[in-house]
């Protein structure tokens, strides 16, 4: 199911989705830890942290510091609502105009970039029919977004879709 050039990688030796060097904190202190480190260091990197509309949660402290770096990269793959952070971004960060950030105007000179099509709120039924009509069957399912009991509810549905169905992080 994959393009081309991620083949090519395969064949390279190179696994596209391992995630040996996935790196999870767990307090805000790593965290923080984590940003300066970033910061500090001549390597790319991505950085996972989701917060709804960008209006707080960890992806604040991360915007804070890269938002006005060039050389850094925002990607958004859900919907931002209108007046939130994350859609202010999207506005004006491709005319490099700038945001208010904990009352600091900072200006957005980081990549800004939308992939569309990605629902944090798909419906159960949306998300089972999408997998039914996957044509090569798939090894395996990481459910890692929603409330324990709604990915319970989905594990139970994919169980018959995939060998290996598992509620991750």
């Amino acid at each position: 199911m994959w393009d081309t050039e991620a083949k090519r990688r395969v064949k390279q030796g190179r696994q596209p989705l391992n995630f040996e060097s996935l790196y999870t904190v767990d307090t805000n202190k790593e965290h923080m830890q984590v940003v300066e480190y970033s910061a500090s260091r001549d390597k790319p990197a991505i950085e996972i942290a989701v917060s709804g509309m960008c209006s707080g949660g960890l992806v604040v402290n991360y915007l804070k510091r890269f938002i006005g770096e060039p050389t850094a990269d925002v990607l958004f793959a859900g919907y931002q609502a209108k007046g939130a952070l994350g859609r202010q971004i999207q506005q004006y960060g491709h005319r490099g105009g700038y945001v208010f950030i904990d009352g600091e105007q900072l200006t957005v000179k980081a990549g800004v970039h939308i992939i569309s099509g990605y629902s944090a709120h798909a419906v159960q039924n949306n998300l089972v029919n999408f997998i039914k009509r996957i044509r090569k069957p798939l090894e395996k399912f990481i459910i890692v977004h929603g409330y324990d009991e709604a990915k319970q509810d989905l594990l139970e549905k994919l169980v018959r879709y995939a060998p290996e169905v598992v509620i991750g992080l």
